[in-house]
């Protein structure tokens, strides 16, 4: 069938819980891209909600949101006031950029059911997006007290925390967020994070903190890693290093004393 064409803003991804940067030759300038096109066949008037959802779900691992938000929609023609579905169309609007769209969709999402945890965190990330800390960690403290150990709650909410400059709480944050899931840094983008941090001080606060928890949990390698993005960035207090007890085991570490020599130039913004 051909496709059909739906005007739309801009759609990228939108990672955690966190938007990704444009790449583009020029990395002054944004290239917009084409509105994003129908590439699905529309959704048959006699399927049932459960299998509108499942192809909802097919689309949107796809990256076909545009798609998948009308398989979702259709869903609920048949099935009223499901929240997961809700829930699954404001991440689809989110992925597109469609921001208040989105949050109009969590808002459904909570209305329908008042402990859904994920619609709580989603909707902190909406307003994380527009800057709003302090209403992005109500959002996440809400749903952390849904819903407890899910790692990436905590660390959204040490991303609103670092936005607020309020560094001992986004430790906190991090700390049970890695407690929980030692790998949420490595698989999930900062672009996001780092896009709400306006100063390259602040940037290397940030690498500094995540090579300071990543040398608490004996991950040698990515605090390292860390370490030096910090030093890149000019992290200002990098001789705290030498003295912060997380680095005592990493400091044995030939690397660590390598990296240090090196004096690693930062990097002009």
């Amino acid at each position: 069938m051909l496709s059909r064409l739906r005007i739309s803003s801009l759609s990228l991804l939108f990672c955690a819980l966190l938007v990704l940067p444009l790449q583009a030759q020029n990395s002054e300038q944004l290239e917009v891209g084409p509105p994003p096109l129908h590439r699905a066949d529309p959704p048959a008037s006699g399927a049932s909600p459960e299998e509108l959802e499942r192809r909802g779900d097919e689309l949107r691992t796809d990256k076909n949101y545009l798609d998948a938000v009308d398989y979702y929609q259709a869903a609920l023609k048949g099935a009223p006031g499901n929240a997961s579905v809700f829930n699954k169309i404001g991440i689809c609007q989110l992925m597109m950029q469609r921001y208040k769209e989105a949050k109009k969709s969590f808002e459904h999402a909570i209305r329908a059911d008042r402990k859904h945890s994920d619609a709580y965190n989603n909707l902190g990330v909406i307003y994380y997006q527009a800057h709003n800390y302090n209403g992005a960690i109500r959002h996440y403290q809400k749903a952390i007290s849904l819903k407890d150990d899910a790692a990436s709650y905590y660390s959204n909410m040490g991303a609103a925390y670092f936005g607020k400059k309020q560094f001992d709480k986004a430790i906190q944050s991090y700390s049970k967020a890695m407690e929980l899931d030692p790998d949420i840094f490595e698989r999930t983008s900062h672009a996001g994070v780092l896009a709400q941090l306006p100063s390259p001080e602040d940037r290397a606060h940030y690498d500094y903190v995540l090579a300071k928890l990543y040398a608490k949990m004996g991950v040698a390698d990515r605090s390292l890693h860390y370490l030096r993005k910090a030093m890149e960035d000019g992290y200002k207090d990098i001789k705290n290093v030498y003295k912060d007890n997380e680095f005592a085991a990493l400091r044995k570490d030939p690397r660590f004393a390598e990296l240090m020599a090196a004096k690693t130039t930062a990097i002009p913004d």
